[in-house]
């Protein structure tokens, strides 16, 4: 089964938002064995709205619409949906009424005639009611194919996706699930993982693909089959998964599709393990890539964002002298710094980071891009320098990257 997805929304296209919703349901229609052939973006324009409609049919077996479902004058994608498939009459749908009522309700806020429009529906769709929200979801069938329009606020098509969709589409197709392994990798560049496991690659039978998922810090490695998910098929996938691993023994995290962050809880999680930071050049990202994630509480404490010298000292306890003498970006100081945060936070282990991360700043023995990160717990201090590039926001995402990774391999060495 093919489908596509269509973002409907002036305000993806001028880059006032980021597309995450086609992402999120490519993924969760991957897993029960739809295809995603195509993601499409389209203003707020009928004709526009209508041309990628039939393109779509065309094209796709499913084809799920996001955004233009909202109250106001721009939001034209219920009406449009009405005009392709050529409905008679809007109705009012009274389920979805009820909810718009009881949203107003709470908030205490003027139920006004443009939000009780919210429950008009085309009188030849299917309902998917939506109890997060006040735009229901709409389906419509047409010669064998389906269409599928959602809200486009992220929380509430998640929803749908996953009460109303995913059900659906399961009941009515008889789809073989795609077999996914993926192994998670930091520390290495996408190009020397080819090199390492080019003879793997090139041995792999046609029904089996291998992709390399790349980003600032880590790569992913995604071995995936579109045949039956029989215990064969999953024990040579798996089969290749180990042989991969065996070539790359000391830049593999994890062999399941989560974030190293996620490993990381995960590992400390299991031995009981408490861990803070003392930011400075990152900002709080490492903190926030952390705390993401439901049950992070376990194991992180916190931390501090010390960007002065006078927080690195009065939080940390760095030496006023060690700062005067190498700077705040230097081996002496991140080694003060990661020690101070084990001691002064009591946890077992501690991230430390302090570096210049432009696009000013620089000096000429400590150019722009010079990061200094340090991990430790009570028995061993690691501190590495990285000299990364001129640009801010990548140079703060590879130092969050950088210290996650030192961290793994200091804990896989005590922990593995």
């Amino acid at each position: 089964m093919q489908a596509e997805l269509i973002t409907i929304g002036d305000e993806i296209l001028i880059g006032q938002i980021v597309d995450s919703n086609s992402a999120w349901m490519a993924t969760e229609l991957n897993k029960i064995g739809v295809k995603v052939k195509q993601i499409t973006s389209v203003s707020d324009d009928e004709a526009h709205i209508l041309t990628a409609f039939k393109d779509a049919e065309s094209r796709a077996d499913l084809i799920i619409t996001t955004g233009g479902l909202g109250p106001t004058k721009d939001d034209i994608t219920k009406k449009t949906l009405a005009k392709y498939f050529q409905s008679k009459e809007m109705l009012l749908h009274q389920p979805t009424l009820e909810i718009v009522k009881t949203i107003f309700a709470k908030y205490n806020a003027p139920l006004l005639d443009v939000n009780i429009q919210q429950a008009m529906v085309p009188d030849n769709c299917e309902v998917l009611l939506n109890e997060q929200g006040t735009a229901p979801g709409l389906l419509f069938k047409k010669d064998q194919k389906i269409f599928i329009s959602l809200p486009g606020v992220p929380y509430e098509m998640m929803n749908l996706i996953s009460a109303k969709v995913i059900p659906l589409i399961k009941e009515q197709f008889n789809l073989p699930p795609v077999y996914h392994q993926t192994i998670l990798t930091a520390g290495v560049g996408e190009s020397f993982l080819a090199e390492k496991i080019k003879d793997i690659e090139a041995a792999l039978p046609a029904y089996i693909k291998l992709a390399f998922l790349p980003k600032l810090g880590s790569v992913r490695l995604r071995l995936s089959t579109d045949q039956p998910a029989t215990a064969a098929i999953k024990a040579e996938v798996d089969y290749l998964i180990e042989q991969i691993i065996e070539r790359i023994p000391n830049f593999w995290i994890a062999k399941e599709d989560i974030p190293i962050e996620k490993a990381i809880l995960n590992l400390m999680g299991q031995h009981q393990l408490t861990l803070s930071v003392a930011e400075s050049c990152t900002g709080g990202t490492i903190s926030q890539m952390i705390t993401q994630h439901a049950g992070s509480s376990a194991v992180f404490a916190g931390g501090g964002i010390v960007y002065s010298y006078e927080l690195k000292s009065k939080l940390l306890g760095v030496n006023p002298d060690t700062l005067a003498k190498f700077g705040a970006v230097s081996e002496e100081t991140i080694i003060e710094m990661v020690n101070g945060a084990l001691k002064n936070f009591a946890t077992d282990y501690a991230i430390a980071v302090s570096g210049i991360a432009g696009p000013d700043g620089g000096t000429p023995d400590k150019p722009v891009g010079t990061v200094w990160i340090a991990v430790a717990n009570k028995d061993k201090v690691i501190a590495k320098k990285f000299v990364f590039g001129n640009k801010r926001t990548q140079n703060i995402e590879r130092s969050a990257m950088a210290a996650l990774n030192l961290l793994f391999r200091l804990l896989k060495e005590f922990h593995s």
